[in-house]
């Protein structure tokens, strides 16, 4: 099932290279936001969909090239300068077009049904996506894009890599939506990216930072991953019942009236459901990461078509085990809504910026712990409108690549409006444990 045959393997570039001043060989210099990214690995989603009834390579090799007119900085390069001590390098991508990778690749004995029946992620699905074993800061002799197309024996598999640097999750579902609408015969984007970064005032460009490459990739704990659907009645159950609880709890009525948003409830379920099926001790605590878009909480705010990295703050709720479990999820999402309310005001995002200038750091991979949750990605992004020509996708698969962390949570719309996936990456006796319990998923 899991023999990838490779077909083709196609250099793609923008068409209009040097037709437009502000394009050719065009240097971004990247803010704080891109740059804590370097250490880290690429995002990779991709689509499923049933299979054309004709061969649509050419397709999309000719309209993923009419689109990179549009996107300037994934057909390019990172380029990464070493100075001087303390702060030694300073990063910057240069649009150079030349070029982002497309490959043509058969699964001749995979199906649809081996990809969507089994419980757990099979393991196909990581050959489905190139730059597995990839880092961010490898962008400037790698690709920062790269496409592999798998057919399969009934369907169609496109896999998307784009180097972290470049976008965040929101900036990456930007470009493929475009590509969609390019395919469908747009002659440009609904929404046109804008690639100014926001720096703070009187900021010296390209900004330096302390900077060595990894000797070898870390090893991660192994863990399996596996897709738990809530539908949208049960996610409006889990509000309701969260909001019911804050309301109930206040005694006072001067008490500030804080809504619980559907997100923060079902985070706050999954979060005490994952703990509750490990043998912890009540002392312990326990810690879920919150990633936060600051696009809309900047004054002025961001261009609703700022293409980078918009993750400018982080939110870190920690609780004992003991209090996590006798608490209700009212309580717990209580508590990640004041953690984001706290972290993401202008002046808190302003003053952390600031911070980061005078001590620059870059992430590193997060140690596994099955105590610690790490939210990505939004239900609110458009997945299944992304029409490339033959038809909607019936399916949205994460890649693996070097995400092989225990307490990854990954946050995805579902098929049906109003639905959540989340594909959760933990040891196999946990998941296993709660999908095994017919009341744990019970909103």
């Amino acid at each position: 099932m899991e023999e990838i045959q490779f077909i083709s393997t196609t250099t793609i570039k923008a068409t209009n290279h040097g037709d437009d001043d502000n394009s050719s060989d065009k240097i971004i210099h990247l803010s704080p936001w891109d740059l804590k990214f370097l250490k880290l690995a690429p995002i990779q989603r991709g689509l499923l969909f049933h299979k054309p009834k004709t061969n649509q390579i050419d397709h999309l090799k000719k309209t993923l090239s009419s689109t990179l007119n549009f996107f300037p900085p994934l057909a390019g390069r990172l380029v990464i300068t070493q100075h001087d001590e303390p702060n030694n390098a300073s990063c910057s991508i240069v649009c150079n077009n030349v070029g982002a990778l497309f490959v043509h690749a058969k699964a001749e004995n995979t199906t649809i049904a081996d990809i969507l029946q089994p419980k757990y992620v099979p393991p196909v699905v990581s050959s489905l996506f190139l730059f597995n074993e990839v880092k961010n800061y490898e962008g400037t002799s790698q690709p920062l894009l790269a496409v592999q197309v798998t057919e399969l024996i009934d369907g169609i598999f496109i896999g998307f890599t784009i180097n972290h640097v470049c976008v965040d999750a929101k900036s990456f579902w930007h470009f493929i939506n475009s590509w969609a609408e390019i395919a469908q015969g747009f002659n440009k984007p609904t929404k046109v990216p804008s690639f100014e970064r926001w720096f703070p005032n009187n900021v010296n460009r390209p900004i330096r930072f302390p900077f060595t490459k990894d000797a070898q990739n870390q090893q991660c704990d192994v863990s399996s991953n596996r897709i738990f659907h809530f539908t949208k009645e049960q996610i409006l159950q889990l509000k309701s019942k969260a909001n019911a609880e804050i309301s109930s709890g206040s005694s006072n009525s001067s008490d500030k009236i804080i809504t619980i948003s559907s997100l923060q409830a079902l985070l706050s379920h999954l979060w005490r459901l994952f703990i509750s099926k490990q043998n912890r001790n009540s002392e312990e605590r326990s810690a879920f990461v919150l990633p936060i878009d600051c696009r809309t909480r900047m004054c002025p705010k961001l261009e609703e078509n700022y293409f980078g990295n918009g993750i400018g703050a982080v939110g870190c709720v920690i609780m004992q085990i003991g209090e996590l479990m006798e608490s209700g999820i009212g309580k717990i999402a209580m508590e990640m809504n004041k953690e984001i309310s706290s972290k993401s005001h202008h002046e808190k995002i302003m003053s952390d910026i600031e911070s980061w200038l005078k001590t620059p750091s870059i992430l590193e991979p997060v140690k596994s712990a099955s105590n610690l949750l790490i939210a990505s990605s939004s239900p609110r992004f458009n997945y299944y409108g992304n029409d490339f020509g033959w038809g909607k996708p019936i399916a949205v698969r994460n890649g693996v690549g070097l995400k092989r962390n225990i307490g990854i949570v990954n946050v995805l719309g579902g098929e049906e409006e109003g639905s959540i996936d989340i594909e959760v990456s933990f040891p196999y006796n946990i998941l296993e444990a709660i999908g095994n319990d017919p009341m744990s998923m019970d909103a």
